[in-house]
């Protein structure tokens, strides 16, 4: 035996039988002169391309790539199924024309195992455009039998029995989720299609594509707790940033008509259905307009891409068929909480929010303030009832201290958020640029922080310098990536959206 395979008759590892018979296969062909690992092969066809493109007259040579997902042996010819990354096709294996060492190669071969076949394309006497195979080459042996469903008729309907259906397993390894479920790879092939149109659609309006700081000294543009970090070499306290917002609007200020960032973001929060502690947005800034005008942006952007991923403005989630055709409906978050709680905020001081609070059952952390409050009363009460496109606009002042204060209503700032489904989708404001107030308002925060409010933000004295020399009127949003795609491909969590998201330890 060679001296690279003298420690591989017996793996470190606690086998099944299933699995033991795989390593012996393994142990076989190397010890024929197999290598189980090749290289490279050249692969010239797709199996549904061959299959869409078959013609009955021409015998199509092709060279597929897959692997083995149903399997026949039989004594001098086999069938087995092979899948690509774009469907599967049926395979014809003859002894006599791949010849006796590739065939008996082939009887050490399971399903889960993947092989290259050079051959011409044909149809079987039962119908099915199949390949006939010339030449036949393993090229990785899989050790691990992957899960494959059987199905069975019973009084004339199929049924699937052991499917790989569990959530959080099929979660924990995606990988063998993506090789047995191939319909879960349609999601995330929409949802590069959506990060793609979206990269296009703001391009094409001529605004620039950028790259901000994920490692921050000091994190900021909204209200959530970080991930810490250390760098060694400075011996500083470091945080994974919990939005791009203060680093964008630096690059406006710096002479920028109009900048966006698809981000990683990292926030220190709870796991359900629809927040993941690492998520995606994307955030636009642009210079001279304001919220209004971002209101039309967002209609027409979420229009033009469900038509451009789905063909259709409509779509359907949760058990609702959503359109997302303009215009959307708008909605003061005032007005909103007068028309689904019976309760008027305006004007109320915290002690009278949190005896409103109250009376409609709600538990609220002492800690929080009157802005918070009036947060919570939307969020347990109104959001959920926003299935259709809605505007939700003018807030407090103490909740978005980063929002420019609003233009004819003292108290309240030109902010809106975007609820569809249930849920909010996006978050934009006309950008405050006056640094006097948004000092008062950064320091207004740090007593919230004081009070042991963990998610107020902290002052960040380079951005309020920044402000200093002066930046434009502004638009800004920021749209969860996760959530659009959840909405469009009609997923009702945001674990079906991310290819490997967090979950507890196993």
């Amino acid at each position: 035996m060679p001296k690279e395979n003298q420690n591989q008759e017996q793996p470190q590892l606690s086998l099944n039988d299933q699995m033991q018979r795989r390593y012996d296969e393994r142990l076989h062909l190397m010890e024929s002169g197999v290598n189980p690992y090749p290289c490279q092969f050249d692969v010239t066809a797709a199996s549904t391309d061959i299959i869409e493109t078959f013609r009955e007259e021409e015998q199509r040579p092709v060279s597929v790539a897959g692997r083995i997902m149903t399997i026949r042996k039989m004594g001098k010819a086999s069938f087995f199924h092979l899948q690509d990354s774009k469907g599967r096709i049926q395979i014809y294996l003859k002894k006599d024309e791949v010849g006796e060492s590739a065939y008996s190669t082939f009887k050490l071969l399971d399903i889960g195992d993947i092989v290259g076949v050079e051959g011409y394309s044909f149809r079987t006497k039962t119908g099915e455009v199949s390949v006939h195979a010339r030449q036949f080459e393993l090229l990785s042996k899989s050790l691990r039998p992957i899960p494959v469903a059987k199905e069975k008729e019973v009084d004339g309907q199929k049924v699937v029995y052991d499917a790989f259906s569990d959530k959080e397993l099929r979660y924990r390894q995606r990988y063998v989720d993506l090789i047995v479920n191939p319909e879960v790879r349609d999601t995330f092939i929409r949802r590069s299609a959506i990060v793609s149109f979206m990269r296009q659609f703001f391009s094409a309006k001529g605004w620039l594509e950028v790259e901000t700081p994920i490692l921050q000294p000091i994190y900021g543009g909204a209200a959530a707790r970080p991930f810490t970090t250390h760098h060694n070499a400075l011996d500083m306290q470091l945080y994974l940033r919990i939005a791009n917002e203060l680093y964008l609007k630096r690059l406006i200020v710096g002479g920028f008509d109009g900048v966006f960032e698809f981000a990683k973001d990292f926030r220190n929060e709870g796991i359900d259905r629809f927040h993941n502690p690492e998520f995606t947005q994307v955030e636009l800034y642009v210079a001279y307009k304001d919220y209004n005008w971002m209101m039309e942006l967002v209609e027409e952007l979420l229009y033009r891409t469900a038509l451009s991923v789905n063909g259709t403005h409509v779509t359907s989630f949760l058990g609702n068929d959503i359109s997302l055709e303009p215009p959307f409906r708008r909605l003061s978050i005032v007005d909103a909480i007068k028309e689904y709680c019976n309760v008027d905020v305006s004007g109320k001081n915290e002690s009278e929010l949190r005896s409103a609070a109250k009376d409609l059952g709600l538990e609220l952390d002492p800690k929080i303030g009157a802005g918070k409050i009036i947060d919570e009363i939307f969020g347990e009460f109104v959001e959920p009832k926003l299935i259709q496109p809605t505007f939700i606009t003018d807030y407090p002042t103490e909740m978005s201290p980063l929002a420019k204060e609003h233009r004819s209503k003292p108290g309240f700032v030109e902010r809106f958020e975007l609820i569809a489904g249930g849920k909010e989708l996006c978050n934009s404001f006309s950008e405050l640029n006056d640094p006097v107030i948004q000092r008062e308002r950064l320091e207004a925060q740090a007593k919230l922080r004081l009070r042991g409010d963990e998610e107020a933000m902290v002052v960040d004295e380079d951005f309020l310098r920044a402000l200093e020399y002066g930046m434009p009127p502004c638009a800004g949003l920021g749209i969860g990536i996760d959530r659009m795609v959840m909405l469009i491909t009609g997923q009702e969590s945001i674990r079906d959206v991310i290819f490997f998201p967090h979950l507890k330890p196993e």
